[in-house]
């Protein structure tokens, strides 16, 4: 099969590519870049790209899809189907369901079902501990045979500073990144929301900066000392984001993740307030539990020195933290609610509405942050690139659509988003895998057959 994208502006930051070409796609790998006078092959599916952004295929780091084990939140068909319609073509499993994945058996689960869904392509991430209780390492030489592509303990972050030294150096010997969800336990126990003016105001336990900053800052220091891979998921503090600034000042392979809600609300939001967006403020209330994540939503201090971090290169990707919730847990009282909101559909949105639209970044760093870097980062050789050979993995975007997002819609099986009806400038309109269209906005027919010289609809 080949496929022919036609007419479409091409970044491509692997290769410094950022103008207008044709995309030529066969049996699943790209065959090459022409020019947009080139003549049309023959027998050759086309799609049509014009005043569309055609970009490497985007890679989510970091998403929970609750299989095994929590069904009735999410399955890997589920969140496969979520991302593609979010304009992910690979998404990364998070360790922790039930049974956690601390094994190959679980990891090949994994791969298993995600290749029935046949949409976008799953690579589990293994945990770092067996049963990721930071008491005893688990195999991550037969779980990366199996097909892991990092480790993490996630939302259990490993305690004791001389485990995760071994794990990092357990890790090194296998070239995986270690993930490291930061937060001291002993410091944040017990908080709902960031500790700060707002949880006075509102009368909950808070959880402090300093909870994350200190193990961002353990982890660098343990980073040079074993020459490890470390990434930092989800950094939301402005201490973490130093800590990383001066880890790549010397020159250490720690790198680091940022969430869409971190740069969007801020922690006045639990309050039922959403700052710069009052189209929308009315669907926030105050104690609204989708406004319950961990790390937790932080003051407008810590969103400008994510934004700097943005700009300046110190932070390399961006992931969702994709994280379903059944509609009845996220009922509860807020201190009994889980943490945690979706965001699959929602992130590449929120970057171009909020990052590209305003002009923070442009769209060549948001597909860095997006694309280049995820795939460097997890050693992803063939994806986040359009060099002859690699993967057919495309991201088509629109900068000019204007959409709302209707949560009841969703392709997730969850619906925990304080993101229900916001208004969006830009959208990822269509995902490729493996050279297949498997997801196209309905609104969007560009697609027709060309063979013995016709366009046929």
């Amino acid at each position: 099969m080949r496929l022919l994208i036609q007419n479409g502006y091409v970044i491509d930051p692997s290769q410094g590519i950022n103008t207008g070409k044709n995309v030529l796609i066969e049996d699943g790998r790209i065959i090459g870049m022409s020019s947009y006078s080139d003549a049309i092959p023959d027998d050759v599916e086309v799609f049509d790209a014009t005043g569309l952004i055609v970009a490497p295929g985007f890679i989510d780091m970091h998403v929970h899809l609750r299989e095994p084990g929590h069904e009735y939140k999410e399955t890997i068909a589920s969140g496969a189907a979520a991302a593609v319609a979010g304009g992910f073509t690979t998404i990364c499993a998070m360790p922790n369901t039930d049974p956690i994945n601390d094994s190959a058996a679980v990891t090949r689960f994994v791969i298993e079902q995600a290749e029935r869904a046949g949409l976008a392509s799953v690579f589990p991430i293994g945990a770092i501990t067996k049963h990721s209780d930071g008491s005893e390492l688990a195999e991550m030489g037969e779980m990366k045979d199996a097909g892991i592509v990092a480790v993490s303990d996630d939302g259990r972050p490993v305690p004791n500073a001389g485990m995760m030294r071994r794990a990092m150096e357990y890790a090194r010997g296998f070239d995986l990144p270690v993930i490291d969800h930061c937060e001291d336990k002993s410091l944040a126990r017990g908080g709902l929301m960031h500790e700060g003016h707002w949880s006075l105001v509102l009368g909950l336990r808070g959880m402090p900066a300093a909870a994350e900053e200190v193990d961002a800052e353990r982890d660098c220091a343990l980073a040079e000392l074993t020459g490890a891979r470390v990434h930092l998921a989800h950094v939301s503090t402005r201490g973490a984001i130093e800590a990383v600034r001066r880890a790549k000042g010397k020159g250490l392979r720690v790198t680091c993740e940022v969430a869409p809600h971190h740069w969007t609300l801020t922690d006045e939001a639990v309050a039922g307030e959403r700052g710069s967006s009052p189209t929308v403020r009315e669907r926030l209330i105050p104690y609204d539990t989708n406004t319950k994540m961990s790390p937790p939503l932080r003051s407008q201090d810590h969103i400008e020195s994510i934004l700097e971090g943005l700009r300046d290169g110190t932070i390399d990707a961006i992931a969702s933290d994709h994280a379903p919730h059944h509609a009845d847990e996220k009922a509860l009282e807020y201190d009994q609610a889980p943490f945690g909101i979706i965001g699959l559909e929602t992130s590449i949105a929120l970057a171009m509405d909020r990052l590209v639209s305003t002009g923070l970044i442009s769209l060549e760093r948001l597909i860095e942050l997006s694309s280049t870097n995820p795939a460097r980062i997890l050693s992803l050789q063939d994806r986040g690139t359009f060099r002859a050979g690699s993967r057919a993995d495309v991201t088509i975007l629109d900068p000019e659509c204007v959409w709302t997002f209707d949560v009841s819609r969703s392709k997730s099986k969850s619906r925990n988003t304080p993101f229900d009806g916001y208004r969006f400038n830009g959208a990822a309109i269509s995902a490729i895998v493996g050279g297949r269209i498997v997801y196209l906005r309905p609104e969007y027919v560009r697609v027709q057959r060309h063979a013995t010289g016709a366009l046929l609809g």
